[in-house]
């Protein structure tokens, strides 16, 4: 695939739904709902989400700019958090208060939702905008959306970013959720207007595990290149402090024992050095997370990679091309991966990728083309074609 401009990947969403295109009265400014419980668009990289919460700001950006009235509504995480954020013209981001102002997992986030739903009620009695669609992001936002499509009337767009269905495959006890996850993503496949799925792979894994009713169309995901390919690599070391002859090794993301960094790990300690490994991401406010980096932390100690592992948690959206731009390499090790908006940042920025042969990245990357395919947890493989990066790039 391309790395399409977030305008063409707009305007592609825009026409999938059933009505034929988003903006359609000449003398009305359409506005829509876009419901992120989980996702507040001005995270910054690392929390909880991470290319889930890029998807729905730049989204809400995309359809502002277009003459769309845009409300992206999501959970308020910190008392002293905005209700509302302007995040740009036509586009603002509100926070509803559902149970307590503070970081809930995923998992435990299902009963608080009716009161979200009521408290958007409220803002919406209180705004008196009266919307014409509703485009839902995560399993968690589908089930607000099914309810408030059943009071409102209006068409409703739902994205996956993940099937519970497909997560928690292999694991030995899923967490008491799951059944309820897979219902609610039956309905959403089968009771929404239209389904937008990132990949051929999750349109497999819908019509395979979920069902096969409902309306689905691929449109992967699409980034702002402008944004990302426009610091060359010798200002992207000078602006972080890094020499020019280093030999550098990027992972963006979370710490999540599926994102592979275990495997990143292990094939480092097997490379040659001297080299720095840098990790952008992870949500100190998040308890799995912090247990998951203490993990890796151990990992490094015990493999002597302490000199060369640069742990440089969350950055700002304005901040992470600068890192895509020093890297000899980006690394993708997920053990699964429902699309991979990484992979396009780093190609954006004209950074060689590396990325496992799972999920999405099947068709994100095309082998020695756009990027080298390797096999999940297998580090020989992964170093291997580490070397072969550098060797390429004379570093």
């Amino acid at each position: 695939m391309t790395i399409n401009d977030t305008d063409n990947w707009v305007d592609r969403l825009a026409q999938s739904i059933p009505t034929g295109n988003l903006i359609v009265a000449p003398n009305r400014r359409p506005s829509y709902a876009l419901i992120a419980v989980d996702s507040d668009p001005t995270a910054e990289i690392g929390k909880a989400g991470g290319g889930q919460n890029v998807y729905v700001r730049e989204l809400g950006l995309g359809l502002a700019r277009r003459g769309c009235q845009v409300d992206i509504f999501t959970r308020r995480e910190h008392p002293e958090q905005e209700e509302i954020v302007e995040n740009s013209p036509g586009c603002r981001t509100i926070r509803l208060t559902a149970g307590p102002a503070e970081f809930i997992d995923r998992d435990k986030l299902f009963e608080y939702l009716p009161a979200f739903i009521d408290a958007w009620w409220v803002f919406q009695l209180k705004s008196a905008r009266n919307y014409t669609l509703i485009h839902s992001n995560y399993w968690l936002s589908g089930w607000v959306g099914l309810q408030l499509k059943s009071h409102l009337g209006i068409p409703q767009v739902h994205t996956y970013h993940s099937i519970g269905v497909v997560k928690y495959q292999g694991m030995a006890k899923p967490p008491a959720i799951a059944v309820t996850r897979h219902l609610v993503e039956t309905a959403c496949l089968t009771s929404t207007d239209c389904v937008i799925s990132t990949s051929p792979q999750e349109v497999a894994d819908l019509r395979q595990l979920i069902s096969d009713r409902g309306r689905v169309r691929v449109i992967p995901y699409a980034i702002n290149t402008s944004h990302f390919g426009s610091i060359a690599r010798t200002v992207a070391r000078e602006h972080l402090k890094i020499a020019n002859d280093e030999k550098l090794i990027l992972y963006v993301g979370r710490f999540d024992r599926r994102k592979g960094i275990e495997t990143l790990i292990k094939a480092c300690a097997t490379l040659t050095k001297p080299f720095r490994l840098y990790l952008v991401g992870g949500d100190r406010t998040s308890r799995e997370e912090c247990q998951e980096r203490q993990r890796i932390q151990h990992l490094v100690t015990e493999l002597g990679l302490e000199d060369a592992t640069v742990f440089v948690g969350q950055v700002a959206q304005t901040e992470l091309p600068f890192y895509y731009a020093a890297a000899n390499v980006c690394v993708i090790p997920s053990d699964r991966e429902p699309f991979g908006l990484v992979a396009l940042e780093a190609m954006a920025a004209g950074t060689p990728v590396i990325a496992s042969i799972v999920g999405g990245l099947k068709y994100t990357v095309i082998h020695r083309e756009t990027g080298m395919l390797i096999p999940p947890n297998e580090p020989t493989a992964l170093a291997a074609a580490i070397t072969e990066v550098f060797d390429a790039r004379r570093c």
